[in-house]
């Protein structure tokens, strides 16, 4: 029988399921926040999320409330814009530069048709299935949904 791995408690992994603009945001604000303080931080982008990691697709998200037509993303990026956030491009390379890892989920690849040549290689650390994502997460101390 394999022995139980230790929690680390300076690791964080994410499951980034959906590919809305505000999560996608969210998750990489809060990898960000975890790697800046000293944290190792995987995110593993599955189904809808890794429909963010396709070449030309992170801004493609549609906002997950108020969408309007695509009139509340809008309004939403200008107030972002005004306020100095970052961009997600932006926000993903610091994510990379700070060492972050990006897992993409074969699984989810084969369901909707997602050759490797379709995304953004150069960022993505590993493909794995799920038995990936639980190796990171059961030794991590947080784990996130998003």
């Amino acid at each position: 029988m394999e022995q139980p791995q230790e929690i680390n408690p300076q690791r964080a992994t994410i499951v980034l399921q959906s590919g809305d603009m505000d999560k996608v945001y969210s998750t990489l604000i809060i990898a960000n926040g975890a790697l800046a303080m000293g944290m190792e931080v995987s995110i593993y982008f599955t189904f809808w999320g890794l429909e963010r990691l396709k070449k030309n697709g992170l801004d493609k998200g549609p906002l997950s409330k108020m969408h309007f037509l695509g009139l509340g993303k809008w309004m939403v990026k200008q107030r972002m814009k005004k306020a100095n956030v970052a961009s997600l491009e932006r926000l993903l390379q610091d994510f990379k530069e700070l060492g972050g890892k990006i897992i993409a989920c074969e699984m989810t690849m084969e369901i909707m048709g997602i050759r490797r040549e379709d995304l953004r290689e150069d960022l993505i650390d590993h493909f794995g299935a799920v038995g990936t994502y639980v190796n990171e997460a059961r030794t991590s101390q947080m784990t996130l949904f998003v």
